[in-house]
């Protein structure tokens, strides 16, 4: 969600921070600022809107400095406005800067309210500046004030602060929210991910829950949450800087969906030979814990917990266990059930989606055999967590909307699958099968980029529309959920998802010609349900769309408006596979639209609070 980059360094720093902001505007936002000690005060800009809108503020009235903070907002607290903008400052000599939200901020207000202070925005944010502000009053440095000031707030937060009392030293903490230290010559630095600091380091140290650092250009010092000289390893992280860069493409979500036959190579190499699942790929002794699941529960977010649905599906039906997925934000408010013997798996491109990590935490004191991460960062929080991890190795994902994370979630899980389904005696030719045709993935998904032209063509009879309904059956109605979600996202056109078999319990008094209708079709024991369902829209009027698997094509075309054929390589796949054109129709649609594809607006990438 907000963003936070800070430096110190012997150079001057503004355009490092600036860059860094500029990296990080994928994950959504609606205003920037910086702040630099400079003079023995602190100077600061601020500016609603894009980091281009600070950069213009910059160039008129210029701020330099070898030490300071920057951030991108995403409104909780507050209107999205300058006043409520961060950096927030006590005066002229402490700044703060903040991601997640502090649940206590109310009672902290009318303290400090109480006591003389005065604030100048809405925000959450501000209320700590002033505790900080106070407690430096009281004769405390910046770092034993943060410590102090973390143990009185609750909720969820990563922050980095400077004081002008201190030059060249930044003190962050964080509880909930990610935060990491980089590492380089004569200067170090801090920020929310790794991405915005590629261009100046690749040496990391990943703070954990609790922990507070001080850092200075040539030296830092990390305590855990008991004030603990904490000893955090320094990892080279080996994506590069240009991974994260949009190349010759115009969105990166069109690059991103055009990386996914890469991706899915990535998340299989070293996993799956041509004959079956490699061993330990969980973990080195996994096998035993893995044999003994007799049930899984699957949580998850957004487009994530759609990949559960379709994991649902296609465990129960080839590993034949008890399958189910549920959303994180209502697993984690009620009590679960745990029967004996069961597996609980979190899925997150992140790693930090806040309410699958409380989900996870709780399911770690629920009697589960074990838990398993399956997740695309390698040093996140969801990883840290779990017994047991695949990661995705889907790579910088920076669009908003998911795209080969997605994907790269749907092999993890079927590699998941396979396991399971091998352990519990699944018939030795269909296991054969099945690992054959998830070799060939990579393939198909390179031949269903090729529609690319048709689908670009299609969006055009979406791009006025104002409601689209997506139809599916089985482990396909998810994908059209996943479909309606993607278009909805970054279109604004409302569309939603139905499983096919229930348009006459409802939904089909929305169909008229003006109503678009989407069904995947792929070529499965459901075809003929399927066909029946998309015969009542046909004899009501509305307009088809039908993506359709090749070997069954014949019985959509010339009847059910406009079919598009692919080869989806058989039941285990079609998912996958079918996933590509329902992307690219958000994409084509979005692009049409004129709307703000990579940065779809209300919306963040990672959702590091409630």
């Amino acid at each position: 969600m907000c963003g936070i980059v800070a430096a110190s360094a012997r150079r001057n720093i503004r355009d490092i921070l600036i860059a860094g902001l500029h990296t990080l505007e994928y994950r959504g936002y609606d205003s920037a600022g910086i702040a630099l000690q400079q003079d023995g005060q602190i100077a600061r800009q601020r500016a609603a809107g894009k980091v281009k809108d600070l950069e213009a503020l910059l160039q008129a009235c210029p701020i330099d400095g070898h030490c300071g903070i920057s951030h991108t907002r995403w409104a909780t607290h507050g209107i999205p406005n300058t006043a409520n903008a961060h950096p927030h400052v006590s005066g002229d000599q402490l700044a703060l800067v903040h991601n997640g939200i502090i649940e206590n901020h109310e009672e902290l207000r009318r303290e400090l309210q109480q006591a003389g202070c005065q604030f100048s925005s809405e925000t959450d944010t501000e209320v700590m500046v002033h505790v900080l502000a106070r407690l430096m009053e009281s004769g405390l440095d910046l770092f034993s004030s943060v410590r102090k000031a973390a143990g009185r707030l609750r909720g969820a937060f990563a922050i980095a602060v400077v004081s002008a009392a201190e030059p060249g030293v930044i003190v962050g903490a964080r509880k909930g929210s990610p935060l990491v230290l980089g590492v380089g010559e004569g200067e170090n630095f801090l920020a929310s991910d790794v991405y915005p600091l590629l261009g100046e380091t690749d040496r990391f140290v990943f703070l954990e829950e609790g922990d507070v650092v001080r850092l200075d250009a040539d030296s830092f010092q990390v305590v855990d949450t008991d004030g603990q000289a904490a000893d955090r390893p320094v990892r080279q992280v080996e994506t590069k800087a240009d991974a994260v860069q949009r190349g010759d493409y115009p969105h990166y979500m069109l690059k991103e969906i055009f990386e996914q036959p890469q991706a899915v190579m990535e998340t299989l190499e070293g996993r799956l030979s041509a004959f079956s699942v490699l061993p330990n790929i969980f973990g080195v002794g996994t096998e035993e814990v893995l044999s003994a699941v007799r049930q899984i529960h699957i949580v998850a977010c957004g487009t994530a917990y759609h990949a559960g649905l379709v994991a649902k599906y296609q465990i129960e039906q080839l590993a034949g266990l008890p399958c189910q997925a549920e959303i994180a934000s209502e697993y984690r408010y009620r009590r679960p059930v745990v029967p004996k013997d069961t597996l609980f798996v979190a899925i997150s491109q992140s790693g930090e989606t806040a309410d699958t990590l409380a989900a996870l935490k709780h399911a770690k004191q629920a009697g589960y055999t074990t838990t398993l991460a399956i997740c695309n960062v390698a040093e996140s929080s969801v990883v840290r967590e779990a017994d047991l991890v695949l990661m995705t190795r889907a790579g910088p994902e920076i669009g908003v909307a998911s795209t080969k994370a997605f994907t790269t979630q749907l092999v993890a899980l079927q590699l998941l699958m396979l396991e399971l389904a091998r352990m519990n005696g699944v018939d030795k030719d269909v296991y054969a099968k099945y690992v054959a045709d998830l070799n060939r993935l990579p393939d198909l998904l390179n031949a269903a980029l090729g529609l690319d032209g048709e689908i670009k063509a299609l969006a055009g009879a979406f791009k006025d529309k104002h409601h689209a309904l997506f139809l599916g059956r089985g482990s396909h109605y998810p994908i059209a959920m996943e479909g309606a979600l993607k278009l909805k996202e970054i279109s604004y056109i409302h569309a939603e998802a139905y499983a096919a078999g229930e348009l006459k319990h409802g939904p089909l008094a929305l169909v008229d010609a003006d109503i678009p209708v989407f069904a995947v079709a792929p070529n499965n024991t459901l075809l003929e349900k399927l066909i029946s369902n998309i015969e009542e829209v046909s004899a009501r009027g509305g307009e088809l769309y039908v993506i359709a698997d090749s070997g069954v094509i014949s019985s959509f075309q010339q009847r059910h408006g406009h079919v598009i054929g692919l080869d989806t390589g058989g039941p285990l796949l079609a998912p996958v596979v079918m996933t590509i054109p329902l992307q690219l129709l958000a994409y084509h649609v979005a692009v049409q639209r004129g709307t703000d594809v990579d940065q779809p607006r209300n919306l963040a990438k990672s959702v590091t609070v409630e």
